[in-house]
C-alpha cells in the first residue's frame, strides 16, 4: 500500500509500505476512504515531538470500510462503514472507566504517533469495538471526517473546559481548524460575544461567517488593547488557546477577566511563561486536556441533524496520492487560504 512516512523533522515521503495485518483479536483492519492532515501532524514535522519514531506513518483522522476483524471484535463486521477516532480506547482500564480515553493505559492517542496512522490506504485499529463509530447509510463522509478529531477537540478541550455559559464573552486565540471547531461548538451555549484573534485575514473573514461577533488581526493591531476596548476593560470570561505557541498562551493570560477560564487546546512544543505575579489573586482557572472523544456520539447527532456543519471547514480536496501537495497546501495555509484539507482514496 501507499502511505505518508515521517523520517524526522522536515522529512516525509509518500511511498510503498507493507499493508498492515491483524495483530490482536481486538483489532480491525480498515481501508481508508477519506483522511485529512491535522495541525498536530505539522507539530510532528517541525520536531516538536521527538518521541515520534522515524519511519512512522502519520495521521489520526478518517473514515473507511472494515476489511477484516479480529476474533474478539463484536460490534463491527467486514464491510461496515466507520469513523476512525483519533483516540484509541480499550474501554476497560482505570482511565477508560473514568471517561479519560486519551489516557487509556493500552491506547490513548497512539495513531500516527506511537503506531502507524491513517494517512495511508489501510490502517490497523486496535480495540476496534471502542475506537470506531458506525456510519449510517447516506451520511456525508466529508462532514464525519471532522468528527475524528477537531470537532470533539474544540468542544471538549476548549468549550467544555472553558465552561462557556449563556451570555459570556469568549475569545478564541487562533482561527485554524480546531479554533474554528471551538467557534462552531461554543454556540451551543449562546455566548453573547465571540472574539476571534488570528494573523490571517482570510481565516478571520471565515470566522465571521461561522458566528464570530468580532475579529482581531493581532499582526495589525494590539490584540490586548482591542479586547479590553470590547469588554470595557474587564477582559473575557473564557480565553481558548488554539495555537500552541508562547505568545498566544500569554495573550490569554492578559485578556482573561477575574474569575475567568483559560482553556488550552494548542499543542505546545516550547515552555510558556505563567505570570503568577498577575494571576495569583484573580480566581483564574487554567485547564489542559487531550481530547477524550467522549462527546463524539453527541456531536455525531448534531452533525446528522445539521445543527452544525463542520464540512464548511474543508477548503481543499485532494486524491490520497496527492499527499505531498496536500501537506504543502496545509503548511502554507495563509498563502493557500486553507483550513482543512481532505484526501480521498
Amino acid at each position: 500500500m501507499k502511505a505518508l512516512v515521517y523520517y524526522g523533522p522536515g522529512k516525509k515521503s509518500w511511498e510503498e509500505q507493507p499493508k498492515p495485518a491483524i495483530k490482536e483479536s481486538t483489532d480491525a483492519l480498515v481501508r481508508v476512504l477519506k483522511t485529512t492532515i491535522c495541525g498536530t501532524d505539522l507539530h510532528i514535522m517541525k520536531g516538536d515531538m521527538p518521541e515520534v519514531a522515524s519511519g512512522r506513518i502519520l495521521g489520526h483522522e478518517g473514515v473507511g470500510v472494515i476489511e477484516e476483524i479480529g476474533s474478539s471484535v463484536s460490534n463491527f463486521k467486514k464491510g461496515d462503514h466507520v469513523i476512525i477516532s483519533c483516540v484509541t480506547s480499550c474501554g476497560k482500564c482505570e482511565y477508560c472507566k473514568k471517561g479519560m480515553y486519551s489516557h487509556c493505559e493500552k491506547g490513548g492517542w497512539i495513531l500516527g504517533y506511537m503506531i502507524d496512522g491513517t494517512q495511508a490506504e489501510y490502517v490497523r485499529i486496535p480495540y476496534a469495538d471502542n475506537s470506531l463509530y458506525p456510519i449510517p447509510a447516506g451520511s456525508d463522509e466529508e462532514a464525519l471526517v471532522m468528527l475524528s478529531d477537531i470537532l470533539p477537540t474544540g468542544f471538549e478541550c476548549g468549550v467544555l473546559n472553558g465552561q462557556v455559559k449563556p451570555g459570556d464573552t469568549i475569545a478564541i486565540v487562533g482561527a485554524g481548524p480546531v479554533g474554528m471547531a471551538a467557534l462552531l461548538t461554543s454556540q451551543f451555549y449562546t455566548p453573547a460575544e465571540i472574539i476571534v484573534i488570528d494573523q490571517d485575514d482570510n481565516r478571520l473573514a471565515v470566522a465571521k461567517t461561522f458566528g464570530a461577533t468580532h475579529t482581531i488581526n493581532s499582526a495589525k493591531e494590539n490584540a490586548l488593547i482591542r479586547v479590553m476596548e470590547l469588554t470595557d476593560g474587564k477582559g473575557v470570561d473564557t480565553a481558548i488557546e488554539a495555537v500552541g505557541v508562547p505568545p498566544t498562551f500569554e495573550l490569554c493570560e492578559e485578556i482573561i477577566s477575574a474569575g475567568g477560564h483559560i482553556a488550552n487546546i494548542g499543542v505546545h512544543g516550547k515552555s510558556v511563561t505563567l505570570h503568577m505575579e498577575k494571576l495569583w489573586d484573580r480566581n483564574i482557572s487554567i485547564t489542559t486536556r487531550l481530547v477524550d472523544t467522549v462527546t463524539t456520539p453527541m456531536l455525531f447527532k448534531t452533525v446528522q441533524s445539521k445543527r452544525i456543519e463542520p464540512k464548511k471547514l474543508i477548503t481543499h480536496r485532494f486524491k490520497l496520492d496527492q499527499m505531498i501537495e496536500a501537506y504543502d497546501t496545509f503548511e502554507h495555509a495563509a498563502r493557500e487560504k486553507a483550513l482543512k484539507v481532505l484526501l480521498e482514496n
